[in-house]
């Protein structure tokens, strides 16, 4: 039976808008009906689902999806009642099928590839099979930061450290990782305040380092305002400001704006500290070489992003010392 991914009964879910182009359904991590004010090489990264799901209920033993072919892409993860099943690889392919699945009714959700592109023409289940939506009622998180939390080399999408945290922790979760691009955009703050959230994080400053696109008089500043910003429709609900993980060359080497992630770290704490002085209770900081420090430089391949076992350990540590900690219903 061909169901059409605008289907009521078909939920995406992680996505900030959803394109139709020709006779398929592409997702966004940003509005695309509003591109023209954002910059392209963010869009580029926008384009790839990282977090992004579809999620349905129903009793099929099967379901496969109708593609575009996108070339460079990564995998798709299936879990069922969040038991994760199988991943399949769709670089080259312009379809994907999971057989032998339980006859049982069952929460059904397809982890989109978190790199490359991803457009479904029309999901397959069985004839006859139920189809219902997925009613979810888990607390939303938001994070937001950059190619470290995209995540690329993770071993597939529900192994990025976002996913990590969120499968363990039961959140609904929006990635909004953006490979080279995590800069404290305007329009990218105010997507986050326009966005439903019961808690959101924001690891920054790796970014912000390597392209020198704020200095020491900009960067604090800059944390302030996206908060304040936030704050604005997110009133009271917690803010996690998180300083950048381990990264071997750069620790102590400057910029060419003076900048290295030793003093980054300080001037997210200082930023953090100053939103508490001023009355704001719920922001919190997070030093990131408490997710993943200089004990995992073997998990650091390149000496800035971890491996696919050095994600898995940024989600348990994040989920240990982080969302258990700060991400709790009052």
């Amino acid at each position: 039976m061909q169901v059409k991914p605008d289907a009521a009964h078909v939920n995406w879910q992680g996505v900030v808008s959803i394109e139709r182009i020709d006779d398929s359904m592409m997702p966004w991590r940003t509005p695309h009906e509003n591109h023209v004010l954002f910059p392209k090489p963010l869009l580029e990264r926008s384009a790839m689902p990282a977090g992004v799901r579809i999620s349905l209920r129903s009793n099929t033993t099967h379901i496969s999806g109708s593609i575009i072919e996108q070339g460079d892409t990564g995998m798709i993860d299936l879990c069922c009642d969040g038991e994760f099943i199988a991943s399949y690889d769709l670089k080259g392919e312009n379809q994907f099928k999971f057989d032998n699945l339980s006859s049982d009714d069952k929460l059904i959700e397809l982890w989109l590839p978190q790199y490359g592109r991803f457009q479904l023409r029309h999901l397959d289940i069985d004839d006859g099979a139920s189809l219902d939506p997925f009613l979810d009622k888990r607390p939303r998180w938001i994070t937001y930061g950059s190619s470290i939390t995209q995540c690329r080399a993770a071993a597939s999408p529900t192994q990025t450290w976002p996913a990590v945290v969120a499968r363990e922790c039961n959140f609904n979760l929006t990635c909004l990782g953006y490979g080279g691009q995590c800069h404290l955009d305007p329009m990218i703050i105010r997507m986050i305040r326009d966005l439903p959230a019961n808690y959101i994080s924001m690891c920054l400053g790796i970014n912000i380092l390597g392209a020198s696109s704020l200095g020491p008089r900009a960067f604090r500043p800059a944390i302030i305002g996206a908060v304040e910003i936030i704050r604005e429709k997110h009133a009271d609900i917690p803010i996690v400001l998180m300083s950048p993980i381990f990264a071997t060359n750069r620790e102590e080497n400057k910029n060419s704006v003076g900048f290295n992630l030793q003093i980054m770290r300080e001037e997210v704490q200082s930023a953090a500290e100053a939103l508490v002085s001023h009355g704001d209770e719920n922001i919190h900081y997070v030093n990131g070489l408490d997710i993943f420090c200089s004990e995992y430089i073997e998990l650091l391949p390149d000496d800035v992003h971890p491996d696919a076992e050095g994600y898995r350990v940024m989600g348990k540590n994040f989920a240990t010392k982080v969302a258990s900690k700060y991400f709790v219903e009052s």
